[in-house]
């Protein structure tokens, strides 16, 4: 009995060090990537092109093998929603309290605020990735091909594609505001220097 119940302490301790094992080892793994998702955020065109080359690389798979449009649309379907919170403001107009004021600028004598995206570029970068390596790696799964008649789904996605784009698009100009900031405005002050010449004579 001694020896069956010391067997089961053992056991037991080695659960216990090999989830400890391997819960160090995830957290190890998980804090390098991050290490290296930090580094490489500054390379916005090295990032864009490993992402296109991605791209290039699923979808010369899906037109060899000629099948899987069903994760196509899917992933079609996926980017467009964060296409539209990559083009989006943070804070709608639209559900703004009008208490808290104008979360964009409406005209030209007020305050320089840079656009600041809903989406963030650096996750716009890496969703689109991860989805297309995910299904990259669907492909490889027979039970993900569905037959069907991929011309259909292609004009539901560009249907789609055409109303959700016209609908931002309208939204932008209604509001006044570019998905681009190009760095901080400057001003010269021209028009105020007349002003403070005259007040400081007078003084």
């Amino acid at each position: 009995m001694e020896s069956a119940a010391a067997g089961v302490g053992l056991g037991a301790g080695e659960d216990v060090s090999s989830t400890t094992l391997f819960s160090w080892w995830s957290h190890a793994v998980s804090r390098r990537y991050q290490h290296l998702l930090d580094r490489c955020t500054p390379y916005i065109f090295y990032r864009w092109a490993a992402c296109f080359f991605i791209t290039f690389i699923y979808v010369l798979r899906v037109y060899l093998i000629e099948g899987f449009y069903v994760v196509s649309y899917g992933l079609g379907i996926y980017i467009l929603n964060l296409l539209i919170g990559f083009l989006s403001p943070q804070v709608d107009p639209e559900i703004l309290d009008l208490d808290q004021g104008p979360a964009l600028p409406v005209r030209e004598s007020d305050e320089f605020r840079p656009f600041v995206r809903r989406l963030p570029e650096f996750k716009f970068w890496y969703s689109i990735t991860k989805a297309f390596c995910i299904a990259f790696v669907m492909t490889f799964f027979s039970a993900f091909d569905v037959p069907v008649f991929w011309p259909i789904l292609l004009f539901y996605w560009v249907v789609l594609f055409t109303l959700t784009m016209r609908r931002q698009i309208a939204h932008m100009i209604k509001y006044k505001y570019v998905p681009f900031s190009f760095g901080k405005q400057r001003y010269d002050g021209k028009a105020a220097a007349p002003s403070d010449t005259k007040s400081l004579l007078k003084d």
